[in-house]
């Protein structure tokens, strides 16, 4: 979502621009101040039926080809889609239009950072997917399914892709540093620690070539580390915890201390000069789910293709992830189901896979040819489906807050990123937590 965002896609994507960040993910239109304008759905023409999409980042589905094989599937269905690019500009009008039930799209993406929000407040609006035919719960992660779930068993959104955590990195800044270049090699260096993956960084700083940092962002390496707890910003019970939970502040503290130690560089993700740093080669490594791949290819110059390889994290975690969620309000929403159920099934996620890098959330693609065959420009012969898939496979439950987005951009973009700027790792924490709180009561 890359999105990434998809973000990753943003996710921030791509799917889910993701992510990004959580769903701050590089897009194919504008940003606007809506989340879903113009009609519901009307004729496309010639009879047809037009079914519409609101979505934020670069989705993938028109990019991969699958609205196409839809409508030649179904003669009489036209499909449409608006996108806005960044989801804090997407998700906010998404909640206006589904609080007065109007200017709804027939579908809309929900990023996993706003899916626990939906769910507690705007179900009623939503239509429930586990009725419709050929839907069934364990063709998804089954965390995944849940997410989208009420208490009482209603499905409102249907699983696009997941963000299983991974590292890339430059094979050729590696080996210029003294480290090694092979995958396996390299993932043993910092196995089951996030402090050694913070001393792999230290040594490669010390013999780093000119101009470079060991890794892009704060942002990105806190966002990788807290991915991993099944407890984040809040409690099963729902009560805010992201202050007093000791795993994001370790997280903050460890990434505050690779900043000040000039492990990292001093940008925020998703912004044009983050992307300069892509393009020359401006750092070695980057917390990496799999949408961030297609992130890395749209903004790296031709001379970085096949200088990229994939390494498993120091722990499993996600980063990103979206659903598809149809309104009730709309004209057309048997129809509407229909497709998201078709665009969300094994196949058609590993088919999106293959050409935009969002990875499935449906365990029945993993073993399908897209995935593992699936190759990256940049990575060469990396076999990134296999690596994603063993990383999606071990990915904890997690609980979702309904302002996960708010708090997670507050700790990156309003928090640690000002370490790198001169301020003191309790300047940046004060700050950040400031300002989350000042937004949480909004």
């Amino acid at each position: 979502m890359r999105a990434r965002t998809r973000i990753a896609r943003k996710t921030m994507v791509l799917a889910a621009v993701a992510a990004l960040g959580s769903g701050l993910l590089a897009g194919c239109a504008d940003d606007g101040d809506d989340g879903g304008d113009g009609s519901s759905s009307g004729e496309g023409g010639a009879g047809k039926t037009t079914i519409t999409l609101g979505l934020f980042g670069t989705q993938g589905f028109k990019e991969a080809g699958l609205y196409a094989e839809y409508e030649k599937l179904n003669p009489k269905i036209k499909i449409a889609e608006n996108v806005v690019e960044r989801n804090e500009n997407y998700y906010p009008a998404l909640v206006n239009h589904l609080t007065t039930n109007s200017g709804l799209q027939d579908i809309q993406a929900v990023e996993v950072g706003n899916i626990a929000e939906v769910v507690n407040t705007q179900a009623a609006k939503l239509t429930d997917l586990s009725k419709v035919s050929g839907v069934q719960s364990s063709n998804w992660l089954d965390w995944k399914w849940k997410q989208a779930t009420t208490k009482d068993g209603q499905t409102v959104g249907l699983g696009t892709d997941v963000g299983p955590m991974a590292i890339c990195y430059r094979k050729d800044l590696f080996e210029q540093a003294g480290l090694p270049s092979d995958r396996a090699e390299v993932g043993k260096l910092w196995a089951g620690s996030w402090d050694k993956f913070v001393e792999v960084g230290k040594d490669y700083q010390a013999k780093a070539p000119k101009g470079t940092t060991f890794l892009d962002s704060p942002g990105g390496l806190l966002n990788a580390i807290v991915s991993g707890e099944s407890e984040k910003f809040y409690d099963a019970s729902g009560e805010v915890i992201y202050k007093t939970n000791p795993a994001i502040k370790d997280a903050f503290d460890l990434t505050a201390q690779a900043a000040e130690d000039g492990l990292i560089g001093n940008q925020t993700q998703f912004q044009p000069a983050w992307d300069t740093t892509i393009a020359n080669s401006k750092f070695a490594a980057m917390s990496c789910p799999p949408w961030m791949l297609g992130y890395i290819k749209g903004k790296s110059k031709p001379e970085a293709a096949g200088k990229w390889d994939v390494a498993t994290s120091p722990k499993p975690g996600n980063w990103g992830g979206t659903f598809l969620a149809v309104p009730k309000s709309g004209k057309h929403t048997e129809e509407a189901a229909k497709l998201a159920a078709w665009l969300t099934a094994p196949a058609q996620q590993a088919k999106l896979f293959a050409k935009q890098g969002s990875f499935p959330s449906a365990p029945a693609a993993y073993s399908l040819p897209q995935v593992t065959g699936a190759k990256n420009t940049m990575t060469g012969d990396a076999p990134i489906g296999t690596i994603f898939a063993e990383a999606a496979k071990q990915i904890p439950a997690q609980v979702i807050g309904p302002k996960d987005q708010i708090i997670q951009q507050g700790l990156t973009d309003n928090g640690v990123i000002l370490v790198t700027q001169g301020k003191s790792p309790e300047e940046a924490w004060k700050t950040a937590t400031k300002t989350i709180d000042n937004n949480l009561e909004k």
